[in-house]
């Protein structure tokens, strides 16, 4: 798509939060949070001119490398949310964006989301093919107190579930999205938890991607104000979830 006419630096959309969204207690899921925020972005670069479409020209894609989320609250089912969303730094190969979600003008939830240029026949980063000199950037409009880490792993950790990729868990990259490795580790939470709305920011890394029919290993490590979950393929480290308790 060419270069919206409207486009802007800071971008700004509304959400319903809706009951296919929502966890028993009426709050919205972690992970659909995460996709509102995902969908979002790709809004925001569609009217940029850097969308998913435009860079397959090229054969190139946004992957999502790391991300933090801070929360105060979780909007509720029949919530409008605002998402308004800019870009802190882009250079080359790499992205970060900053989001934050709004409710009657009150900021609830923070992210800053570290993203790199993917080629999908390559399967290996390279610089971006498209122009972005027109996209105004704010290195210093944070939206989270703390930005994303590299998660250290314990390597006493321990094993909780064994799992082979499906179909359903590829997205349009061919490849598991990101919200899939989210969901098959707060499936190994204590459910109190989340129902009751202990997370207080969690941390999500990707290192290596995965492909249909493969076959992996969820491990946990706990303790009382965190919990790392990894994923791993053959003894290598794949993607790597830090949970952090109130």
């Amino acid at each position: 798509m060419p270069l919206a006419p409207n486009f802007t630096s800071v971008f700004s959309k509304d959400w319903e939060i809706n009951f296919t969204q929502c966890m028993p207690n009426g709050y919205l899921k972690y992970t659909d949070l995460c996709n509102m925020l995902q969908l979002t972005a790709a809004a925001h670069s569609d009217m940029g001119g850097i969308s998913f479409s435009d860079m397959q020209e090229f054969s190139q894609a946004w992957v999502l490398s790391k991300m933090r989320v801070e929360i105060t609250e979780l909007p509720k089912w029949r919530d409008i949310v605002t998402i308004k969303t800019w870009v802190n730094s882009l250079e080359k190969s790499r992205s970060v964006r900053a989001l934050e979600m709004h409710v009657n003008g009150t900021k609830i939830i923070g992210s800053t989301t570290f993203w790199a240029v993917f080629n999908t026949d390559k399967r290996r980063p390279e610089a971006l093919a498209l122009p972005y000199e027109h996209i105004e950037l704010y290195p210093e409009k944070k939206p989270t107190q703390e930005s994303f880490s590299k998660i250290t792993i314990n390597p006493e950790k321990e094993m909780v579930f064994e799992k082979v990729v499906y179909l359903s868990d590829l997205d349009i990259v061919n490849h598991v999205n990101n919200v899939k490795y989210l969901e098959w580790c707060l499936d190994h939470v204590d459910e109190k938890s989340i129902l009751n709305e202990k997370l207080d920011s969690f941390e999500m890394n990707f290192m290596k991607e995965l492909s249909l029919k493969d076959k992996v290993v969820i491990h946990e490590n706990f303790s009382e104000v965190s919990t790392i979950f990894s994923i791993t393929k053959e003894d290598k480290t794949c993607f790597a979830l830090k949970l952090n308790w109130k």
